[in-house]
Order: C-alpha cells, then structure tokens, then sequence
C-alpha cells in the first residue's frame, strides 16, 4: 500500500496541478515512509493561506505550502502523516519571480511540505543541507532540475 493523498481545492486559479499530480510528488518524497499512511493536502488562495499562516504562524501573510503534522494515533491504519496547505497564487508568484517552470515549483513545494511532515526542516545550516540534498534528490528521480540553483536571466 502506497501513500493514499486526499486532495482539495479551495481554488484552481492561478492553475493548480491535478490531484493524480499532486499524489505522485507526495508519493515520490514520502518513500516508504509513506507506506500505509494517509496525507492531506488543500491547495489555498492567498487570503485563505493568509488567514491560516497567520493562525497558526503568528505571520500575516500568504506563504507558499504550510505543514501541519499528525500526532501519533497508535493501531489506526493507514496512519495519519498530517495535511499540507499549498497557496497557489504564492506558487505561481514565487515561480514567475524565480524564472522556474511553474510545474517544477509546484512539485518542489509539494516535497518540501512532505519532507516538513516526516520531521526534515531547516532550522540551522547541517539540517537545512540535509533537507535540500533529499529534495534535490527526490525531484531529480520526478524529472525536475534542482531547485536551488540560480536560473540565468538574460
């Protein structure tokens, strides 16, 4: 049993990706980890992202994905691994700005908002190198450059 992704839109605009998408990314990063769990994910508008990262943040602004880990629910099967909150507006701002192909941004923040709720983040430099060094991996494995390289403008 793979990772079983629950998706819903509170808006399609700018154009989110399709939830068997959105599924394959989450899938990707989760590994096996991801085996017999559960993973919900709700792409946002900006005011909703904003209303939620500000809940929940303390910070009044839209941000590009929010994760929210599950507690531990021992014997529930498959087991909850959290929700992630995508705002797609952000999404596409943020690829527009960064030169990125809007696909390849959406799928970077959807492995980093899962790689959020198997324990990853980037509070100091090491772990924040960890992180990246998965997430680059994972999306090589999808087809999609790193992330994290400067896109050439000219």
């Amino acid at each position: 049993m793979t990772l079983a992704v629950e998706v819903g839109y509170g808006t399609r605009y700018p154009l989110a990706p399709s939830a068997r998408l959105l599924s394959r990314w989450a899938t990707a990063a989760a590994g096996r980890r991801g085996a017999r769990a559960v993973l919900s994910l709700r792409v946002v508008t900006p005011h909703e992202g904003r209303r939620l990262n500000r809940e929940y943040r303390g910070k009044d602004y839209p941000t590009n994905v929010l994760s929210f880990p599950a507690g531990p629910l021992p014997g529930v099967v498959p087991a909850p691994l959290g929700d992630l909150v995508i705002c797609a507006g952000v999404v596409a701002r943020e690829a527009r700005e960064q030169g990125k192909a809007a696909r390849a941004h959406w799928a970077h923040m959807v492995v980093h908002g899962v790689l959020h709720l198997l324990g990853h983040d980037h509070e100091d430099d090491d772990d924040a190198r960890r992180m990246e060094r998965r997430e680059i991996a994972v999306l090589r494995g999808l087809g999609y450059p790193n992330p994290y390289r400067q896109v050439a403008h000219g």
